[in-house]
């Protein structure tokens, strides 16, 4: 059965408010969470941009659910940092804790004030820090020279098990090369086609790990209202690589984004103001062989969001009776 999950946005909802909110989701049957580890929000609009580490402690403590972080090794994180956080957080809450680990954006990584390299030296640089994370988290002495440099470091507190390190893509050329580390992979939701492509592409290059998808909706009972939040806060949202990975701050973002049309935002957000529509729409993503779907509600206030979801939606979604009557 595909778990059901709440994305938690560190970029558009103070942390105290958020923390909130992952508790009223997992009373209201989010079966799990996931948010980003960013320094800036994708607009000036959103606002926010809490520190995704500090978050995940509280959340784990004060939850029972298992929760994921989306991070980028390598330039703003030195990966024996990562390794240490990641180990951490499995050693607290063993079996609750996954990391995704991508190649990053420039919005996040400028700050360090280093050359932000192209996506080919990103990938290589990811690829290292995932081998440096792998080998402290199983208990070696990590020494490395490369496009990242760790010097004789080890984890003093490690888990018995080491937490899966997931893979981010959104093509199918990223899912094939990441199935060779990946002990999964994560994407968000785009056109059916680009969807299957992306998942054969994984599973054909040995990629063996679940399958999660992050969705972006905008619900709320009057459909014009509906637009007007997808519209307002995730129009910055709807670009394609490169640009999206390029850009360097949450003014760029917004400039680039003065001329989306409500239609682009429709084609990244699935807008409704019908649980039914939504039951629909997100039944056909899970169908696609999703093993977890992490909702995202892009308005800044969750609470109707997570009590309508829990309610209507989520029932429909999980339940064996009503799964087996999708088309």
């Amino acid at each position: 059965m595909t778990t059901i999950g709440f994305h938690a946005s560190h970029e558009q909802v103070h942390p105290r408010d958020l923390l909130r909110a992952v508790r009223r989701a997992e009373e209201a049957g989010f079966g799990a969470a996931m948010c980003s580890d960013h320094v800036a929000p994708w607009s000036e609009r959103q606002g926010q941009s809490g520190f995704a580490w500090s978050w995940l402690g509280a959340a784990l403590a004060t939850t029972e659910m298992r929760f994921g972080v989306v991070n980028a090794p390598g330039q703003r994180y030195h990966p024996a940092v990562v390794a240490q956080a990641i180990g951490t957080l499995g050693a607290m809450f063993p079996g609750r804790f996954w990391a995704a680990l991508g190649s990053g954006e420039n919005m996040n990584e400028h700050i360090t004030g280093e050359r932000w390299p192209p996506k080919d030296v990103r990938d290589a640089r990811l690829e290292e820090c995932v081998d440096v994370i792998r080998r402290l988290l199983d208990g070696h002495e990590v020494s490395h020279d490369g496009l990242v440099t760790v010097d004789r470091a080890r984890l003093w507190t490690r888990p018995e098990t080491p937490p899966p390190l997931i893979g981010p893509a959104v093509t199918a050329a990223t899912a094939r090369r990441l199935a060779g580390w990946a002990d999964g992979i994560v994407t968000i939701n785009q056109d059916r086609a680009s969807l299957v492509e992306l998942l054969e592409g994984y599973r054909e290059a040995g990629g063996t790990g679940p399958a999660v998808l992050q969705v972006h909706l905008s619900w709320h009972r009057d459909r014009a209202t509906a637009e007007r939040i997808a519209m307002d806060q995730w129009r910055t949202n709807v670009f394609d690589p490169p640009v999206c990975w390029d850009l360097e701050t949450p003014e760029h973002f917004d400039v680039a984004a003065g001329h989306v049309r409500l239609e682009d935002v429709h084609e990244a957000v699935v807008i409704a103001d019908s649980t039914e529509e939504h039951v629909e729409r997100l039944g056909e993503l899970i169908d696609l062989g999703f093993d977890e779907v992490y909702l995202h509600h892009v308005g800044v206030e969750q609470d109707d969001f997570i009590d309508t979801f829990g309610a209507h939606v989520l029932p429909q979604l999980t339940s064996p009776e009503t799964v087996g009557d999708r088309p």
